[in-house]
């Protein structure tokens, strides 16, 4: 069967090249065209394979007139294969601007699946897999960081970055600040390579463990699920209104910093406690 004109989101390995299925193999083959986020890392693994497909660059920084290009192209019965260096086009990597182009021309998108970091690093996490949130790479910045991380929930979801290894004892820093030393962590690093390694345990032990090392190389996944933290009888006899205002006067905060570290203590999140401070604040009118 010859492969049907439309575009595919090709999943490639994320170091192991057996990882690559036999599907991904055919349609690497069989298209017109493979859209690279990097050309050069893409062709060691078509050289590996024997595949001969022209390839084309398709990053970040060309995605925009790239994307025209390409729909030009699968409006005329192209069949186009997008691949990024790793993993799943799409996820934390180019492919999502030209699948919702193509989808809104009415082109047909195929997506096929393989390997994946934050899913790969979550089932063997230990951490639960029925409620997770995958939000890519932290902000770089320490305060922007900081901030992410106090707004995340704390219900026991599961949280899933990746992170740079030059920033990795810094983070696991900011999220002991922003949790506590006793906050349970999970570090997977060069998944599914030679040097594979997960380091699970709390937040303080693993920042101590690799600040000890001389350097920290390869990718990252960052794994944690926050639990809401028990609240004292005097938290819950108190109102939010009350919190912010003692807060105001007590730090000199402005009502917006004082709701934000209200919702924080208090494990909900931004919005659902500005929702309840105004409740608070129409019931006193």
């Amino acid at each position: 069967m010859s492969l049907a004109p439309g575009l595919y989101l090709v999943a490639t390995p994320i170091g192991n090249l057996e990882d690559i299925t036999l599907r991904a193999l055919r349609i690497l083959r069989e298209a017109d065209r493979i859209a690279c986020e990097d050309t050069r890392q893409t062709q060691k693994l078509l050289n590996h394979f024997e595949i001969r497909t022209p390839t084309v660059s398709y990053h970040m920084h060309n995605e925009g007139s790239r994307t025209e290009e390409l729909l030009a192209q699968l409006k005329d019965g192209a069949r186009i294969a997008v691949v990024s260096d790793a993993g799943t086009p799409g996820i934390a990597d180019p492919g999502g601007q030209i699948a919702t182009a193509a989808i809104a021309a009415g082109i047909d998108v195929f997506p096929i699946p393989g390997a994946n970091a934050a899913i790969s690093g979550l089932i063997a996490s230990g951490l639960s897999t029925e409620r997770f949130t995958f939000h890519g790479f932290l902000p770089a910045k320490a305060g922007q960081r900081k901030t992410a991380l106090e707004e995340l929930l704390r219900d026991g979801t599961t949280h899933i970055f990746y992170e740079a290894p030059h920033r990795i004892v810094d983070t696991l820093a900011d999220i002991e600040a922003v949790f506590g030393p006793t906050q349970h962590v999970v570090v997977a690093r060069e998944l599914t390579k030679l040097h594979e390694e997960f380091l699970r345990g709390l937040t303080s032990e693993l920042r101590s463990q690799l600040a000890e090392r001389a350097s920290v190389r390869g990718e990252i996944v960052l794994m944690l699920a926050p639990t809401k933290p028990e609240s004292t009888s005097a938290e819950k006899r108190s109102s939010i209104a009350t919190e912010v205002a003692t807060l105001m006067k007590a730090e000199a905060l402005s009502e917006k910093d004082a709701l934000k570290r209200v919702a924080r203590e208090r494990g909900i999140g931004k919005s659902e406690a500005y929702r309840e401070l105004q409740r608070e604040q129409n019931r006193l009118r």
